[in-house]
């Protein structure tokens, strides 16, 4: 997600918190998940976020009406691809890779319901499979036997578009499109984001005005020396990463 930020923005400052010590909200309670998010939206608007890319399905799903009731900044969310798998299927069937929060929340249900249209929907849960990506184990024989054990089955029903629910399984997208072959298509909405993101600063007037390459700073919850190694693998370039003491 941040990279195609990036790409789309290259002028302007960009602020990520990685809430890893906290990591993967996709089993936790929606309470807690909305009280996290808030937490990290005060934190970032204290460092004078002007916009707030939520990057995580499951906290879309979950806190994100919470945090548009709460601020005027614009804020931007990430959410499962449905309706482009659905109107490019072949097949009829679509499958969804999300967290358990993401695929039982009521807003995946509505967008389900908006833009599936006569295409069938598969949903299926990953558990362990942000553990991994957060590890930095994009390939190996763990991350394999899960990507398996939760790709196939829906290739085997049918499915010729796989939505990746989650931000961290773009990362691990070479490893689908192998199990899942190349006559399946693997959507992830980072693009599609990060172009929101793009005309809503430019319709409250926020884009940087700056000729100059934007910074990029890194905050996490979890382990400094663990997150700066994920996120210099995964970012392309050395990182420092502070303390999110929130």
């Amino acid at each position: 997600m941040l990279r195609e930020i990036r790409r789309e923005l290259p002028h302007e400052h960009l602020l990520y918190v990685a809430d890893s010590g906290y990591a993967p909200y996709g089993d936790r309670p929606r309470p807690f998940i909305v009280d996290r998010s808030i937490a990290i939206a005060d934190f970032l608007i204290a460092q004078r976020a002007k916009a707030i890319v939520v990057a995580c399905n499951t906290a879309t799903a979950v806190a994100v009406e919470a945090l548009r009731a709460k601020y005027t900044l614009p804020i931007v969310a990430i959410e499962p691809a449905v309706k482009p798998a659905a109107s490019t299927t072949k097949s009829g069937v679509v499958g969804v890779l999300a967290t358990t929060q993401t695929l039982t929340s009521a807003k995946f249900a509505r967008l389900v319901d908006e833009y599936a249209g006569d295409a069938t929907v598969l949903t299926q849960a990953c558990p362990g499979l942000v553990d991994q990506v957060e590890a930095g184990d994009l390939a190996g024989p763990r991350t394999r036997a899960l990507i398996e054990e939760y790709v196939t089955p829906l290739v085997n029903q049918g499915a010729d578009m796989l939505v990746l629910g989650c931000t961290h399984y773009p990362f691990v997208a070479p490893l689908v499109q192998e199990i899942a072959g190349l006559a399946v298509q693997i959507i992830d909405p980072a693009v599609a984001v990060a172009r929101e993101l793009r005309r809503r600063l430019n319709a409250a007037a926020l884009l940087s005005e700056s000729c100059d390459p934007g910074t990029a700073r890194f905050w996490t919850s979890g382990s400094l020396e663990q997150v700066a190694s994920t996120i210099a693998r995964l970012w392309g370039e050395v990182v420092e990463v502070e303390n999110l003491l929130v």
